[in-house]
């Protein structure tokens, strides 16, 4: 279990390291996809956190319980026993804060995620009345034996000023 719990703050880190490389890119270009995927990233390494954060848990509580029986703790003198604490320190703390923060980053991070998809909605609303359908035209235009449409002053290439 206590290599398990490494594993997962490992993987942990790596979620952290991608997410950090996406959320970069989906700022840099405004993107919700990205700034979504980077929120998943996100969770899974909150998940993979707190899952490595409860396998330290389990691995305490085995050792405790282990340590209860006759050839440890148990045969220890009283006064040492009931002197003996156990003290969390900094990293501990730490690492809960961490995963509560990786929790946080991804709710943030999703919350950009649909803000910028319905600025985006918002924006393609307002062009599309500058939006005209195309369609092919029908009508022929007189052709006068050549190839293409249009006014034609014989005579001169300047117009029919210049005889």
């Amino acid at each position: 279990m206590a290599r398990s719990m490494i594993a997962l703050f490992i993987v942990s880190f790596f979620f952290v390291f991608v997410a950090f490389w996406t959320g970069v890119a989906g700022c840099w270009r405004r993107s919700p996809g990205n700034i979504a995927s980077t929120a998943i990233l996100m969770l899974l390494a909150c998940l993979f956190s707190a899952g490595g954060m409860g396998l330290w848990h389990g691995v305490e509580y085995y050792e405790e319980e282990k340590l209860k029986t006759e050839p440890w703790k148990a045969s220890w003198d009283p006064i040492l026993q009931v002197a003996t604490t156990v003290q969390y320190d900094w990293s501990y703390m730490i690492s809960w804060i961490g995963t509560g923060m990786a929790l946080l980053a991804f709710c943030l991070f999703l919350g950009a995620s649909q803000c910028m998809q319905g600025e985006q909605q918002r924006e393609q609303a307002k062009q599309m009345q500058y939006i005209m359908p195309v369609y092919p035209q029908k009508q022929q235009y007189p052709s006068y034996g050549y190839g293409y449409p249009g006014p034609y002053h014989y005579g001169s290439q300047y117009g029919p000023y210049n005889y």
